[in-house]
């Protein structure tokens, strides 16, 4: 089927190119500001983006471990755009000369997949970053992720799988590497991945009468001296007391240097019998940036203090697509959630201006807060350069992420699910999923 072609009239077309926190935030803010010109027909917003749902990443962890439910993080993008238009589909090329987009979606494995052409007079880039597995011999092929919502419903499976399978007598002898888990990485998604996987498996042990808590092992792999580093010493050494005392294996100033299907190398020569390695380490990102004739640092696109792409007038970046330089402190503006909301309220709100030829306004934002679930209803937190940690904490954690989470629809179910958890034990059922992608968006969303 041949392409079709869209846009070239004489309403303006603001295309943005990505469904994350970023995208989302600006094509929620463009509504607001352009709304009458939406209703004049003077501006169409078009979002595209791979998935037809907003994925509430923070929570992702609790999805594998049983504790919420897969669609109670997720929106639908067609309940939270109004007025905007919504593409879903694969990106297969950005022209930025000829102002152009390409785009293919259909139903997949299909003669019906067809291309589009997306034309634009103001593009946003922000489609997320994706897995870095880096050079390390056999991770790409055998670890899993925690990126996407596949990704948490396959460890969830996983986990699960192992304990069916070492739960029986046939599998006696390999009791120790089906139910040895590798987390790789102490950051957030590590740390939180490592203490809700810990949680989920000593509270499904009932259920399991050949099995003890001797049986498993979960081993946490960071090559930093302290976990959590952005949080400082104090509250690191804390996650670390906190998640050994829950039984949860911490090894620092470790990496891993290898990974087979049954076995996985640290880089102080330790081979662990294990099935299953998780990685959380690093980002990398996406490809299509290091396609595009701009500037690029760190393989993201360099942008101005309006988020604005230099010598390409009406192209703009934010999120992980991004390098912002923070003009107070001399570095770049980390790839977070919490920053990539702002930066999409503030493309938005430049995007708007330029259509008035009105000033634009410069993206400032400092740091609110971090925050980590850590496990066994603990958590660390830095809020305004306040510290807390443990139970405290992790009600903060909740809250806040609770606070955070579009639609009250959503809130209700997220709040309903995590009452019931205090109630019930661990669901053990696995739930049929297809092989996740490693692409995702940012993560902390305060």
């Amino acid at each position: 089927m041949a392409d079709i072609e869209y846009g070239r009239d004489s309403a303006k077309d603001i295309l943005i190119l990505g469904g994350g926190f970023g995208g989302i935030a600006a094509a929620m803010e463009l509504e607001k500001q352009l709304h009458g010109e939406i209703k004049r027909g003077l501006v169409r917003i078009t979002l595209v983006a791979r998935d037809n749902f907003f994925l509430f990443t923070p929570l992702l962890h609790e999805v594998a471990a049983s504790d919420l439910d897969p669609s109670n993080i997720v929106n639908p993008i067609h309940k939270l755009l109004r007025h905007a238009n919504f593409f879903c589909g694969e990106i297969e090329s950005v022209d930025l000369v000829a102002r152009r987009v390409n785009v293919r979606h259909g139903v997949s494995n299909t003669p019906h997949q067809h291309g589009h052409t997306l034309t634009f007079d103001h593009l946003v880039l922000c489609p997320g970053s994706v897995a870095g597995f880096g050079d390390i011999p056999g991770v790409e092929e055998n670890a899993l992720s925690m990126r996407t919502l596949g990704d948490a419903v396959t460890l969830r499976n996983r986990l699960i799988e192992s304990l069916e399978v070492a739960n029986a007598d046939c599998f006696a002898q390999m009791r120790a590497p089906l139910l040895t888990f590798v987390v790789a990485g102490g950051g957030f998604a590590g740390v939180e991945t490592a203490g809700a996987t810990n949680d989920f498996l000593h509270g499904a042990l009932r259920h399991y009468r050949a099995l003890t808590p001797e049986n498993v092992r979960v081993i946490l792999v960071h090559s930093g001296e302290l976990l959590l580093p952005e949080l400082g010493p104090k509250l690191g050494t804390y996650t670390a007391q906190k998640l050994s005392k829950a039984g949860v294996e911490v090894r620092l100033q470790t990496r891993v240097a290898g990974c087979q299907p049954d076995c996985i190398e640290l880089s102080d020569g330790t081979k662990v019998p294990c099935h299953t390695l998780v990685w959380t380490v690093g980002n990398a990102p996406h490809p299509l940036l290091g396609l595009l004739p701009c500037m690029t640092e760190r393989g993201r696109v360099r942008v101005d203090k309006h988020l604005e792409v230099p010598g390409w007038p009406g192209v703009w970046a934010l999120g992980d697509a991004a390098y912002i330089m923070n003009e107070e402190t001399g570095k770049p503006h980390p790839p977070t959630a919490q920053h990539a909301l702002r930066e999409g309220k503030v493309v938005a709100r430049n995007i708007a201006a330029s259509l008035r030829d009105q000033d634009k306004v410069p993206f400032r934002f400092k740091t609110i807060g971090q925050l980590a679930a850590i496990g066994h209803r603990a958590g660390v937190a830095n809020v305004f350069g306040v510290q807390f940690s443990g139970f405290v904490a992790w009600v903060m954690w909740r809250l806040i992420y609770l606070s955070k989470l579009p639609r009250l629809e959503k809130k209700l179910r997220v709040a309903l699910d995590w009452t019931l958890d205090v109630f019930f034990s661990k669901d053990v059922v696995q739930l049929s999923t297809p092989a996740p992608k490693h692409v995702s968006t940012d993560h902390s969303a305060i």
